[in-house]
């Protein structure tokens, strides 16, 4: 089973504008593009971490409808980054105020922005290494606080921007997400699937 593609070469180097058509084009396919423009095509996630990764994006959502402190965004989103990768993690929160700052245009595409927290999710067929990279990546592009949620080690790195990375062992607690989000706290025990 193929889990993951790179497309790679100068024959497959396209503008910014074909990659976002590329992507429109394949709307069934998980795209990113990494920071040396290689495009990179996933498998779509198992049903096990889908359900996960909703319950993720509903109590962020619950948290910022509550707040109304910022915009959140579901794993379909993409974002081009500083580096010029783009990239979707499985959940995101970007402030207004650098919503705001974006053009009509731009928020209609992979907007120019790195949200200032982010959340991955790992699948089975995931590498562990792999993931860690996209999150130092997270980091160097500008978020501010990025979670990568091992659900079957039950295991959250916490990744956040001048820190080293900590690690929670556990799904019976609640992890805050203070002081990006403040108040927030992902209820772990509710990401355990029957």
């Amino acid at each position: 089973m193929l889990d993951k593609i790179v497309l790679k070469g100068k024959e497959m180097q396209m503008s910014d504008d074909e990659f976002f058509s590329f992507c429109q084009a394949n709307p069934s396919l998980n795209i990113e593009r990494n920071a040396k423009r290689e495009i990179i095509i996933m498998s779509p996630t198992n049903s096990s971490t889908g359900s996960i990764s909703l319950k993720i994006g509903h109590q962020l959502e619950s948290w910022n409808e509550q707040h109304g402190s910022g915009i959140t965004f579901d794993s379909s989103t993409g974002f081009t980054l500083p580096d010029q990768s783009v990239m979707s993690p499985d959940a995101s929160w970007l402030s207004l105020a650098k919503w705001q700052q974006l053009t009509q245009a731009q928020k209609e595409k992979f907007a120019p922005v790195c949200p200032e927290f982010i959340v991955e999710l790992k699948s089975k067929s995931d590498r562990l290494n792999d993931l860690q990279a996209k999150m130092e990546s997270w980091l160097q592009n500008g978020a501010q606080l990025a979670w990568l949620i091992v659900p079957e080690e039950e295991r959250v790195y916490i990744y956040e921007s001048g820190q080293i990375v900590r690690q929670h062992q556990g799904f019976q607690t609640q992890l805050s997400a203070d002081p990006v989000l403040p108040g927030f706290q992902l209820d772990l025990a509710k990401l355990k699937v029957p």
